[in-house]
Formats: structure tokens, sequence, C-alpha cells
């Protein structure tokens, strides 16, 4: 008895406690700016704003922080607060030129172009990370304050072109006409025409912008010249198709339709007009051809549905035409906000 309870306390006082202890748990690691780097880089973008927010909050702020929040901002397309990050990581570097320009696109993307020149103008940095030239987003803010020789300077530059050559007047006319800035897109395309009067594409362009202001003899005159010089031109012939079907000269719109399918066979523009200017010679199994066509390569063209639904009405199949215009309600309303269950 006496060994027993000799062994017992030792045991007692020497052997393993009942209740160990755990260890304490280890601190949480602190936050750091590579580790936002690294979260940002696989697109956890969320995680790295909060890892953000935690060294923004630090004195002094760890470099690059505030230029990585704006860069994330303005991937999320949130460009006030992206703003706001790039006015201050700009203060604290003043030649952190990464955020200048992402700075100014900012600005230009809210609509405000005036204020982001200076910017973009100081910066002259191409943005890898988010695919941006500088110079055409310089190019379209002095278009949109009305700079319009300073905006065909910054075009040619982004092309490599003489600031005052025929190609940059036709470029500058080209990227104008894309903002319904047509009076400027014609100005730009004579002028391109005045220095060199065999340049391609300028009466194209000539004859767009005469297109889009309603004027179909200028349209048509234009685009008959466009096509003498460059008479392989698929889109071309799909614009004077269209300017001959919009002046009721159906049986020219045919021809030059008919061109532009055989040079742009993947495109669906000239079989919907061509499939519109059967309509309108009264030939409805013609259109149906051309608009089934256009109707397979893009399902989700919502006039392409509506001239089958035409067509199918002309030749009597009333429940496919039905069918037809029924989809052509549809695809308009497919992006309207559902009504939500109770």
């Amino acid at each position: 008895m006496q060994r027993f309870s000799i062994t017992a306390i030792f045991l007692l006082c020497f052997g393993v406690p009942a209740f160990a202890q755990a260890p304490p748990p280890s601190p949480a690691p602190a936050p750091t700016f590579e580790t936002a780097q690294d979260l940002a880089a696989k697109g956890r973008l969320d995680q790295a704003m909060t890892v953000l927010d935690q060294l923004a909050i630090q004195t002094p702020e760890p470099a690059g922080v505030e230029r990585l929040r704006g860069i994330i901002f303005y991937q999320k397309e949130q460009f006030s607060q992206a703003i706001d990050a790039f006015t201050k990581a700009v203060v604290q570097d003043p030649a952190d030129r990464e955020s200048m320009e992402l700075h100014g696109v900012s600005l230009f993307r809210t609509g405000h172009p005036a204020d982001a020149i200076p910017l973009l103008e100081k910066a002259h940095t191409a943005v890898e990370r988010a695919n941006i030239d500088p110079q055409y987003v310089l190019g379209l803010c002095y278009a949109d304050v009305a700079r319009y020789d300073d905006a065909r300077h910054a075009f040619a530059t982004q092309y490599g072109f003489a600031p005052d050559s025929a190609e940059a007047h036709l470029l500058a006319g080209r990227l104008f006409l894309r903002r319904e800035m047509r009076d400027q897109a014609a100005v730009q395309a004579s002028k391109a025409l005045e220095l060199n009067p065999s340049l391609p594409l300028a009466h194209e362009l000539l004859g767009e912008a005469a297109l889009a202001r309603g004027d179909l003899p200028a349209a048509i005159r234009e685009l008959e010249a466009e096509r003498k010089i460059n008479p392989l031109d698929g889109e071309t012939y799909d614009r004077l198709g269209d300017a001959y079907l919009r002046g009721g000269q159906y049986p020219e719109a045919q021809q030059a339709l008919n061109r532009a399918v055989l040079l742009e066979p993947t495109a669906t523009g000239p079989y919907i007009l061509l499939g519109q200017t059967f309509l309108k010679l009264k030939q409805p199994i013609q259109a149906l051809h051309y608009l089934a066509r256009a109707e397979q390569m893009d399902p989700s063209n919502y006039i392409t549905h509506n001239l089958l639904g035409q067509a199918y009405k002309a030749i009597g199949q009333l429940a496919e035409a039905n069918r037809q215009f029924k989809m052509v309600v549809d695809l308009q309303h497919q992006n309207d906000p559902k009504p939500t269950g109770k």
C-alpha cells in the first residue's frame, strides 16, 4: 500500500495534467501590400480591398495603396471612388503616371473630358493592365470639347501617322462619325480627299455621313465614287445597297447587296437588307432565303425576326408569322426587370 501511494503521488505531481491548457493562438499575420497585390492579381478584388482598407488607416499609409485601390475601383467601374483614390495617389507620388492616366480616364468615363485633358496630356503613358491607349482617350476628350485639330493629332500619334496627313484626317473623320459628329466627320473626309483624291475609304466615309443625316443623293454619289476607287470593299456595297433601298431604288439595291454578300459572307447586314429588298419587290420567297440565313448567323436580332414575320405573312403562313412577331417582342423585352415573387 505504501508503494502504491508513493506511485500515485508521483503521477499526481509530475504526470500529464488532466486538463492540459492549449497553446495560445498565434497572432494573425499583419496585412501587407504584397498580399493585396497578390489577391488583386488573382481577381479576388473584394478581399484585396479589405486588406487595402486595413493598410489605408496606417500612419504613414504604405506606398502604392491608393493606386491599387483606384485600380480596383476602376476595374469594378466605380469611377467616382476611383477618382478619389487616384487623386490621393498622385498627391503621395507626383511622378505616378499610371494613377494620373487612370484618373484622367475615369474623369472621361464620368463625363468630364475637359477635366481629364490636363491629366492625360501630362501622363503620356500606356496603362497595360487596363488596355488603354492614352492618345485615343485624349483624342476623344479633345473631340468632346470641340478641339478637333488636337483630336486628330492625338489619333494620328496613336497610329503613327503624320498629324496633318490625308490618313490622319480620314482616321479622325471615322472616329468622329462613331461619336455621331457627322459634320466634323465630313469635314475631315473632305480634307483627306483634298490631300489625296484617290485615298480609299474617304468617299465611303462621306457617304456614311450623308446617309446618317438622310441625304440619300449625296450618299449614293459618294459611295459610287468609293466603289470606283475601291471595288472590292464589301462594306461599300452594303452601305450603297442601304442607300438605294432607302431611296426606293430596289433593283440597284439588290445588285449592290448581292455583291456585298459575296465579299462579306459572314456579315449579317447584307442578308437582312437583301431580305428587306425582296419584300419591297414583292418576292417573299426570295426574302425568306436571305432572312433565314441571317437568323442562323444571329438568332437574337429582332429586326430579322420582324422581317421574317412579314415574309411568312405574305406567303400565308400565319402561324409561323405570329411566332416570329412574338419573338420580336420577347427579344425587345428580354432585359426588362422581372417581377419578384412575394
